[in-house]
C-alpha cells in the first residue's frame, strides 16, 4: 500500500516523475485544486509512454520500466521535499544503534533506485530539484521548464529538457511584437523563476533588437491574501499606460485565468492585446468563461507531433475502427478511454474525474477483464539536445479566435524556427476586425515633423514640426535646406526658390519708365530746338557748348531708368556701372563749370577790369571734361577690381514664410557701391549749390545764375529725400522694387528739374516769343565789369539812394521788359542793359 500522493509502478529500472498535479495551495496549505492539463494530462502521457515502451519488444528487450511519480503541487519547496524520495536509495544509513523492542536489529525495506527523473514542469521547481539531484548524479529531463538559467551546464550538468529555453521563445515573442508594429508593450510575470526570467529575457532581447520599449513590468506575487483585489489592482496598473495595449505574459495557468477575469470585471473587453508564452500555449482551461476577453490573444508553444503507438482498446473495437478507416490520434484516444475502472494506477484520477464531471464518487473496487488487443503505430519526431541540454527553438504560433469561425478556438497562424513566419492574412482581432490594432507610445509623426524622444523612453516621443527653411532629413532630424532652396509642401525635401526680377509690366517699373519716356521726349525736343535756333541770341547767350553737354547728361539720367529695369546680364550690369553716375556727373559738371565761371567773372570784376582766365568755350569744355573723366576713371578702376557679374540674391527676399521666398536676379552692385558711384556726382551737386548760393546776388537772368540756384536747391531736396528711403528699405521684402523705383525716380526728377528750370523758359521764348530773341546792343567786358561793380553799390534800399534812384540791374536778356527793377511805382529811371561777350 503506497501513499496517495505518489504513483509506484514496478519495473526492472525505475524512473522518477514530477508533475504539478495540484495547483499551489493557499497560505499554510501545500496543495490546491487539481490541474487538468498541466497535471493529469502530462502524467497520463508518461504512463502512456511507459506502456508503449514496455509493450514494444524491440525497444528494451527483457527490460521493464517502472516509475515513481510524485506531485509537486506547483511549489518549489514542496517539490524539493518530495524529491528526497528519489535519493533515499543512495543515502547510507547508520543503523548500528537502532534496535527493535525485542532487541533484534530492524529490517529496512530498501527503496527502489531511481535512475532518472522526468520533470518538473515549472522552472522554479526544476531548479530546486536539480540542485539536489546533481549531488547524487541523477539525470533529470524536463518536459516544460524553459528558464534560461537552466542552460548553464556548469550548474545544472545533470539537467536536460525537451523544450527550448525561454530565450528562444522570448526571441520569438519579440519578433511577433515587432512584426505586428507594436513598440510599446507591458510585461506580466508570475513570481518565480519561469515568469521573472522569461520577462528578463524578453526585456534583454528587446533592448538588443531596438525599437521596442517596455511600458511596465508587473509581477504577480505568489503569496496573496485576496486574489480578486490583487488582480484588479494589476489591471488598474496596466491601464495607467493606456497606449500600451499589448501585454506579454509569462504566467502560470491560474494567474492567466485570474488576470483575464480581472480584465473582464474592469470592462476592458477588446482593450488588451495578449501575447502569451508557452505556459498559455493552446490551453483551453485558463480561458473558460473568459473567451471574449481573450479574443485575439496570440500564444506560442513548442512544436508538437502526434506520436503513434499501441492503443489498448476493448475486443473487437480496433477491427471495427480499422474497417471504418477511423484511426484515432493515439494519445487522445488513449486518454479519452480512461475510466475509474481501467485507470486505478493513477491515484489522482478519481479526483480529476470529480473535477472534470463535477460529481462525487464512491469508488468500488472492480476490474474489467483483460480482453484488449494491440494496434500498433509509427514513431514520432526525433528528440534532440544541444550542448547545453536544450531542445532547439521550434514554436507554433496560435491566435484565439471566436468571430467569423464555425469552431471558436486556437488557430495556427505561423511558426518560429530561428526566424518568424507569420501569416498576416489569418489574423483576426476583436469583433472580427482585420486591421492590426496599435500598441505604440506615440503615433508616427506626420511628414515634415521630427521625433523628439523622451528621456529613458526611446519609443515615446513628441512630434516637432520642422519650421522655417528646415526639412525632415530623417525621423529625428530637421536640416536646413541649401542656400538656394526652400522646403517642399510636405517638408520632406527641398525645392529651388523661384527667381524674380523687376518686370516691365510691374507698377514699380511703369511709373519711372513713363517719367523717363516723357523726359527723353522733352530733352530731344529741347535739343532739336536749340539746334534749329543755334545762332539765336538766347541759345548763344546760354553757352551752347555746355548746354549741349548738360542736355546730354540729362538724357543719360533718363535712359539709366531702362538699364535699371532691364533683365540683368553681364552687358547690362557693365552699362549700369558706367551710366549710373555718368549722367548726373555730366549734368552737374556742366552746371558747376557755369556757376564757377559766373562767380569768377564777378569776383574778378570787383578787383580789376581784367577778364579771368579759362572762361572761353573751349576752356569750359576742358574743365567739364576733366570733371567727367574723374567719374570715368573711378568706373574703370571698379571694372578692374570687381568685374561685372550677375548674381541671384536669396537673402533679399528670404522671408519668414518659405512659401514667399524669392531669389532676386540682379547685378552684383551693392547698396554701398551705388552710393559710391553716385557720391562723386553728389559732391559736384553740393559744390554747384555752394557756387549758386555765392552768385545769388548777381543781376537777374545774368548767365542763368538764379535758375541754376533754384535747380540746385530743388535737386538737393530730392536727393535728401532719396537717401533715407533708399537705406530705410534695405531690410524690406520689397527692397528690389522700392530701391530701384526710388533711384530711377530721383534721377528722373533731378533731370526734370534741370530741364524745366534751365531750358523750358528759353524754349518758350524761342518758339512763342521770337520777337524777344533778338540782340539790341553789346557792351565790352570793361562795361560789364563796371556794371557789376555798380550793381553791388546800388544794392541799398531805395530810400537810402540819392534822388530816389532805383538800383541798376544788368541783364543778359535783350528784352528790357524782362528785367524790371524793384523800385517804387511812382518813379522809374532809365535802365542800361549789358550783355556778356558772345561765347562763340
Amino acid at each position: 500500500m503506497y501513499a496517495p500522493h505518489s504513483i509506484r509502478i514496478e519495473g526492472d529500472v525505475t524512473l522518477g516523475g514530477l508533475f504539478p498535479v495540484h495547483a499551489k495551495g493557499p497560505s499554510g496549505v501545500p496543495c490546491g485544486d487539481i490541474k487538468r492539463e498541466n497535471g493529469i494530462h502530462r502524467l497520463e502521457a508518461m504512463l502512456y509512454a511507459l506502456d508503449q515502451i514496455n509493450s514494444d519488444p524491440n525497444l528494451l528487450p527483457n527490460v521493464t520500466l517502472g516509475a515513481r511519480i510524485l506531485d509537486t503541487c506547483s511549489r518549489d519547496t514542496y517539490a524539493l521535499e518530495q524529491s528526497l524520495t528519489f535519493v533515499q536509495a543512495l543515502i547510507q544509513k547508520d543503523t548500528s544503534d537502532v534496535r527493535c523492542t525485542n532487541g533484534e536489529p530492524p529490517v529496512f525495506v530498501k527503496p527502489e533506485k531511481v535512475v532518472g527523473v522526468i520533470g518538473a514542469s515549472g522552472s522554479s521547481v526544476s531548479i530546486m530539484v536539480a540542485n539536489i539531484l546533481r549531488l547524487f548524479q541523477i539525470p533529470q529531463i524536463s518536459y516544460a521548464s524553459t528558464a534560461p538559467e537552466l542552460s548553464d551546464d556548469r550548474r545544472y550538468d545533470f539537467f536536460s529538457r525537451v523544450v527550448p529555453p525561454d530565450s528562444f521563445q522570448a526571441q520569438a515573442m519579440v519578433d511577433i511584437v515587432k512584426a505586428l508594429g507594436w513598440n510599446y508593450v507591458s510585461t506580466l510575470a508570475s513570481e518565480g523563476s519561469y515568469g521573472e526570467k522569461g520577462v528578463e529575457s524578453f526585456t534583454q532581447i528587446s533592448k538588443e533588437a531596438g525599437g521596442l520599449c517596455i511600458a511596465q513590468s508587473v509581477r504577480i506575487p505568489q503569496e496573496r491574501k485576496d486574489r480578486t483585489v490583487d488582480f484588479d489592482r494589476i489591471i488598474k496598473q496596466l491601464l495607467d499606460t493606456p497606449n500600451s495595449r499589448a501585454v506579454v505574459i509569462f504566467a502560470n495557468d491560474e494567474d492567466i485565468k485570474q488576470i483575464l477575469a480581472a480584465a473582464k470585471r474592469a470592462d476592458q473587453v477588446g482593450h488588451f492585446l495578449w501575447v502569451g508564452s508557452d505556459s498559455w500555449g493552446s490551453k483551453v482551461n485558463p480561458l473558460h468563461q473568459h473567451e471574449d476577453i481573450a479574443e485575439g490573444a496570440i500564444t506560442i508553444q513548442p512544436k508538437r507531433a502526434t506520436v503513434e503507438g499501441t492503443w489498448l482498446v476493448p475486443s473487437g473495437k480496433c477491427s471495427q475502427m480499422a474497417a471504418a478507416g477511423q484511426w484515432p490520434k493515439w494519445f487522445d484516444a488513449y486518454f479519452t478511454s480512461r475510466t475509474l475502472e481501467n485507470n486505478r494506477r493513477n491515484v489522482w484520477f478519481a479526483e480529476y474525474w470529480e473535477e472534470n464531471f463535477n460529481c462525487k464518487l464512491t469508488i468500488s473496487g472492480s476490474k474489467k477483464e483483460d480482453t484488449d488487443r494491440k494496434c500498433t503505430g509509427s514513431a514520432g519526431t526525433p528528440v534532440m539536445f544541444n550542448k547545453n541540454g536544450d531542445a532547439p527553438g521550434r514554436y507554433d504560433i496560435f491566435q484565439y479566435q471566436t468571430t467569423n469561425t464555425t469552431t471558436p478556438g486556437y488557430r495556427l497562424i505561423g511558426q518560429w524556427t530561428d526566424e518568424l513566419q507569420l501569416n498576416m492574412e489569418e489574423l483576426q482581432w476583436g469583433r472580427g476586425a482585420r486591421q492590426i490594432p496599435a500598441s505604440v507610445c506615440t503615433l508616427p509623426c506626420k511628414p515634415g515633423q521630427r521625433k523628439k524622444t523622451q528621456k529613458g523612453a526611446p519609443c515615446c516621443w513628441t512630434c516637432e514640426p520642422c519650421d522655417g527653411y528646415q526639412y525632415q532629413a530623417d525621423e529625428v532630424t530637421c536640416q536646413h535646406c541649401p542656400y538656394d532652396q526652400r522646403p517642399d509642401e510636405n517638408r520632406t525635401g527641398c525645392r529651388s526658390i523661384p527667381i524674380v526680377k523687376l518686370e516691365w509690366h510691374s507698377p514699380w517699373a511703369l511709373i519711372p519708365v513713363f517719367l523717363a519716356m516723357l523726359g527723353i521726349v522733352a530733352t530731344v525736343f529741347v535739343v532739336a530746338t536749340f539746334i534749329r535756333y543755334n545762332d539765336t541770341p538766347i541759345v548763344r547767350a546760354s553757352g551752347r557748348e555746355l548746354s549741349y553737354v548738360l542736355l546730354g547728361g540729362i538724357f543719360l539720367c533718363y535712359t539709366i531708368t531702362f538699364l535699371m529695369i532691364a533683365t540683368p546680364d553681364v552687358a547690362v550690369c557693365a552699362f549700369r556701372r558706367v551710366f549710373l553716375g555718368l549722367g548726373m556727373c555730366i549734368s552737374y559738371a556742366a552746371l558747376l563749370t557755369k556757376t564757377n565761371r559766373i562767380y569768377r567773372i564777378f569776383e574778378q570784376g570787383k578787383r580789376s577790369v581784367t577778364a579771368p582766365r579759362l572762361i572761353s568755350p573751349s576752356s569750359q569744355l576742358a574743365i567739364a571734361s576733366s570733371l567727367i573723366s574723374v567719374q570715368l576713371l573711378g568706373v574703370f578702376v571698379w571694372f578692374g577690381v570687381d568685374p561685372p557679374n550677375v548674381v541671384v540674391d536669396y537673402d533679399e527676399h528670404k522671408t519668414l514664410n518659405p512659401e514667399l521666398a524669392r531669389g532676386v536676379l540682379k547685378c552684383d552692385i551693392s547698396d554701398l557701391q551705388i552710393i559710391c558711384s553716385l557720391g562723386y556726382s553728389i559732391l559736384l551737386m553740393v559744390t554747384c549749390t555752394v557756387y549758386a548760393i555765392k552768385t545769388r546776388g548777381v543781376p537777374e537772368n545774368f548767365n542763368e545764375a538764379k535758375p541754376i540756384g533754384f535747380t540746385m536747391y530743388t535737386t538737393c531736396i530730392v536727393w535728401l529725400a532719396f537717401i533715407p528711403i533708399f537705406f530705410g528699405t534695405a531690410q524690406s521684402a520689397e527692397k528690389l522694387y522700392i530701391q530701384t523705383t526710388t533711384l530711377t525716380i530721383s534721377m528722373n526728377l533731378s533731370a526734370s528739374v534741370a530741364l524745366g528750370m534751365l531750358y523750358m523758359p528759353k524754349v518758350y521764348i524761342i518758339i512763342f516769343h521770337p520777337e524777344l530773341n533778338v540782340q539790341k546792343r553789346k557792351r565790352s567786358f570793361k562795361a560789364v565789369v563796371t556794371a557789376a561793380t555798380m550793381s553791388s553799390r546800388l544794392s541799398h534800399k531805395p530810400s537810402d539812394r540819392p534822388n530816389g534812384e532805383a538800383k541798376t540791374e544788368l541783364c543778359e536778356n535783350v528784352d528790357p521788359n524782362n528785367c524790371i527793377p524793384p523800385v517804387r511805382k511812382s518813379v522809374q529811371k532809365s535802365v542800361t542793359w549789358y550783355t556778356l561777350p558772345p561765347t562763340v
